[in-house]
């Protein structure tokens, strides 16, 4: 488990800072996602996923699949 913490702690920093320009690209395919639904929260990315998949239809696992390869 100590494993998989670290590496969503390296995901979330690399979300982080780049969180802006993945938020234009985002917008770009999905034009009815809000800022709302985009709002970055250090801490909170399973609910950012979560709202993405939401009004995406795509699995969990495949928003951040996405989201990492933006």
């Amino acid at each position: 488990m100590e494993k998989n913490a670290n590496n969503t702690s390296s995901a979330a920093l690399q979300v982080k800072g780049n969180w802006n320009q993945i938020k234009g690209k985002i917008k770009q395919q999905y034009a009815h996602l809000t800022d709302d639904d985009l709002l970055y929260e250090e801490g909170k990315e399973d609910e950012l996923y979560g709202r993405i998949q939401k009004k995406t239809g795509k699995t969990k696992e495949e928003v951040k699949s996405w989201i990492d390869k933006l």
